[in-house]
């Protein structure tokens, strides 16, 4: 289970300051669990904030080499600015893969289920979904707000989740591969 596409948070063309060696670095979030990668690109490649670059195990067009895992607090200031921005496009992008996680959700403890787990989600709008769900499983973001009213924007619940997933160490991970 590895990231086969990462998007660009930052590139430092000259490396990290103070670094001697000065080769250049990417630092990217993968699209698949959303682990933080440090990246070496290609000689004489263009990399731009937010590209989706190929990591996989074939031949990749722009990446050298996976250098290593980053930790959130690893990230410069910019990666960090952009982290909410592109972690909400690949939640866009991957809307089926989100909806379906609240269709299957499930509990976690006879008191907790997993939906709670998410910012903003209490014990109330978890037995909204839960019922809806039942009736009919959700097709998408749009028909959850029909049907959930006073249900806050989904892309930005899981966007938060992620980035605290991210940020410390939760004993429950839903997105983030630990």
């Amino acid at each position: 289970m590895k990231e086969e596409y990462v998007r660009v948070l930052d590139y430092l063309p000259n490396g990290y300051a103070g670094d001697r060696r000065a080769e250049p670095i990417i630092q990217s979030i993968g699209e698949s669990f959303f682990t933080l990668l440090e990246l070496i690109p290609k000689n004489d490649v263009n990399i731009s904030q937010e590209d989706r670059l190929y990591v996989g195990s074939g031949e990749r067009d722009k990446v050298k080499l996976i250098k290593r895992r980053l930790r959130y607090d690893d990230l410069t200031s910019m990666s960090k600015s952009m982290l909410k921005d592109v972690i909400k496009s690949i939640v866009k992008d991957n809307e089926q893969k989100f909806v379906e996680f609240i269709n299957k959700s499930r509990t976690i403890t006879p008191r907790m289920h997993q939906l709670e787990l998410l910012p903003g989600i209490g014990k109330k709008h978890v037995k909204y979904i839960i019922d809806e769900r039942e009736k009919e499983p959700f097709k998408d973001f749009e028909d959850m707000k029909k049907r959930i009213h006073l249900l806050p924007s989904l892309c930005d619940i899981i966007t938060e989740r992620i980035i605290e997933e991210m940020r410390e160490p939760q004993k429950y991970y839903l997105f983030v591969r630990r």
